[in-house]
């Protein structure tokens, strides 16, 4: 993983559906909040957060790419 310059982000540990190991949100001020499951053993929380910073880092708040491509890519 990379250092994001510029990019503020949080992290939450949450009780979420077991259907979802982790997702991420923009605030209003320009940072980002990431969920991570704790349902999950740490390893895969490692892999979920990693995914979730790609989303950061690839700007797929801001294009209108449907969401299923964005996971795809």
């Amino acid at each position: 993983m990379k250092y994001i310059p510029g990019v503020d982000y949080f992290v939450y540990f949450d009780l979420l559906p077991y259907s979802v190991r982790g997702m991420v949100t923009t605030n209003n001020d320009g940072t980002f909040s990431i969920y991570l499951n704790q349902r999950y053993p740490l390893s895969v929380l490692q892999k979920t957060f990693r995914h979730e910073v790609k989303h950061i880092e690839n700007d797929d708040f801001y294009n209108n790419l449907p969401i299923g491509i964005v996971e795809d890519l």
